[in-house]
């Protein structure tokens, strides 16, 4: 059962869309709508809008789009009823639920639930002798009882059904600890542990549940690291290691690490605003999780290969994220827990020096385009000197251009406007480069290629035209539905996507009542209501007049037709051929 109308007509009067996406987004109106950077993707010039008139926000520059629901689904990573219970607790309304939502809420609980008792179960086991190589192996790793008590660590016992029967008498069912991850089905059709004789890292969301865990192996047995799956609670592209900590401590400025015992030794050191990713290379997402606490990040991953790979893909992640990046190199290639136990009681002093001096990522990128050159020999500088104007090139500061462009040229004794010469045709080359993607792209969108959304769009290019600009008539003028709808039944519509959004307003519409987004929100999917949102959008400074929209109708209308006849004369071409088919058969 869909949630009442007048729970939501509440709901959206209590969260005015503009006071909620102010407390994300720093807006400014721009005529009758708002404006500012976008909270999805990271741009320097505002694309993002909001228009309050009818509830709907809408960016230009990533595509996403929707009301005020969607905005929360997609900020704060939840599913459509977490994100209504979320506007409720923030505005004090009860949500009614139905089965369906009691029941997914019901297990969601039953999966916190048992990630706390097992989080529990595992620091346990490991103060007892059951536990006592993984205490042994964190305590040799530095770790005091105090560290490992305020991480929550654990051990996960060898024997396979330890944790499944303990959290079995707790009186939690075998679905439910297969549904939570700590358990999968084992040959015998029993649950069977998931983690066995590791060393357990608890995963803590910003609102202190334990929603997965990190194990890591005592032996050389692969992988070293076992991680939660997705469940209906954890999802690892979204969140940080210790984040529930550093967010509290970052000042402005978060150490990003590569592994748990990085960012734990770091914490036990003094450096409490250190996180790392969850088991993956850094995302997006993440990047832009640590831009709502942050203005500057600390890159320190190791200075292997594969930590030298994962600083190159971070930087422009974190750039675009609107963060400021500096990178951290820790000498003979140590990682920071190694490098900070090493000195004993001068490592927190020590990595603290290192911090103080870490260089921004340009210093970065060009003293590691150095290090691949030969400076002695002409075309070694030649080299550097390509590589490094590649990278000023890929700034959008003049000032830093400028600067860097001076440093290059006393370190190369090549004259500083050659360099910003060089530098300012590689940007035109790229300007005319991301002009004619964009344009590319512009053609594609304009013709419907590559709608997922409305896939039939591009075939159908004129009817789908028609019918967004009628849908988006339609929820900004909801009087004239009955109208509408009268000369226009939903079958007469030609694209599908379309249709099941027009069909879904005329069923809203025959209550009389007002409508705008949040009346879809539950009945598509978040994707799905950007594209509307894009609808209302493009038509957001159009007068519709009442001729205009018969004229929609008819082109609607017609295309209809046109479908119509084109399908019976390709009907007709087969019923020959079938024909044709038949004869040759008798001839034989």
């Amino acid at each position: 059962m869909p949630l009442p109308d007048a729970f939501l007509q509440e709901l959206k009067v209590r969260n005015d869309l503009t006071d909620v996406v102010s407390s994300y987004v720093n807006l400014r109106r721009s005529g009758r709508n708002m404006v500012g950077l976008c909270p999805f993707h990271g741009e320097k010039t505002p694309s993002f809008n909001v228009y309050p008139e009818n509830g709907s926000f809408y960016c230009f520059g990533c595509g996403v789009g929707g009301d005020v629901i969607t905005f929360i689904r997609r900020i704060e990573n939840l599913d459509y009823m977490e994100a209504v219970r979320f506007l409720a607790d923030r505005s004090g309304l009860q949500v009614p639920e139905n089965d369906v939502d009691r029941g997914l809420s019901s297990l969601r609980t039953k999966v916190l639930e048992i990630n706390r008792e097992t989080a529990r179960f595992f620091h346990r086991q490991l103060m007892q002798p059951a536990g006592k190589a993984g205490l042994d192996y964190l305590t040799g790793r530095g770790l005091s009882l105090h560290t490992i008590k305020h991480f929550g660590l654990g051990y996960a016992p060898e024997n396979r059904k330890t944790l499944v029967s303990y959290l079995q008498q707790k009186g939690y069912t075998a679905n439910e600890l297969i549904q939570a991850n700590v358990a999968f089905q084992g040959r015998s059709g029993a649950p069977v542990d998931r983690f066995s004789a590791r060393v357990m890292f608890p995963i803590i969301d910003l609102r202190g549940n334990v929603i997965g865990f990190s194990g890591r192996v005592l032996t050389d047995v692969k992988p070293k690291y076992l991680n939660t799956s997705e469940t209906l609670v954890f999802h690892k592209s979204n969140g940080l290691f210790a984040m529930n900590f550093a967010k509290n401590n970052a000042d402005g400025q978060l150490i990003l690490a590569e592994g748990n015992m990085d960012v734990i030794s770091l914490h036990q050191a003094g450096f409490t605003n250190a996180v790392a990713s969850l088991g993956t290379s850094l995302t997006p997402e993440q990047a832009h999780l640590m831009a709502k606490y942050a203005k500057e990040v600390v890159i320190c991953y190791d200075a292997d290969a594969a930590g030298q790979k994962a600083t190159a893909r971070a930087i422009p992640l974190l750039r675009n994220a609107g963060l400021e990046v500096r990178v951290l190199n820790i000498p003979n290639g140590k990682d920071p827990d190694e490098y900070i136990r090493s000195y004993g009681e001068q490592g927190s002093a020590r990595f603290r020096q290192l911090l103080t001096r870490s260089g921004n990522d340009i210093e970065y990128r060009i003293s590691k385009v150095r290090n691949e050159c030969n400076l002695e020999m002409p075309e070694g500088r030649v080299a550097y000197l390509t590589g490094a104007v590649d990278i000023l090139a890929s700034l959008d500061s003049d000032i830093e251009r400028d600067i860097y462009a001076g440093r290059l040229a006393e370190e190369t004794g090549v004259a500083k406007d050659s360099i910003l010469s060089q530098v300012r045709k590689k940007r035109a080359r790229q300007e005319k480069t991301r002009e004619q993607k964009e344009f590319r792209e512009f053609q594609q969108q304009a013709v419907g290629l590559k709608d997922t959304v409305n896939p039939e769009k591009y075939k159908h290019l004129r009817a789908a035209t028609a019918e967004e600009a009628l849908i988006a008539y339609l929820l900004r003028f909801p009087e004239v539905g009955k109208e509408v709808s009268g000369k226009l039944p939903s079958n007469k519509f030609v694209t599908s996507f379309n249709s099941r959004v027009y069909e879904a307003l005329l069923g809203k519409l025959s209550s009389g009542k007002e409508i705008n987004l949040t009346d879809l929100s539950a009945d598509f999917s978040p994707d799905e209501l950007s594209a509307i949102a894009k609808m209302i959008a493009a038509y957001a400074n159009n007068d519709f007049s009442p001729q205009a929209v018969d004229e929609f109708i008819q082109v609607i209308l017609q295309e209809k037709e046109k479908e119509s006849v084109l399908h019976a004369e390709a009907l007709r071409t087969q019923d020959i051929q079938q024909y044709l088919d038949r004869l040759k058969a008798q001839k034989k």
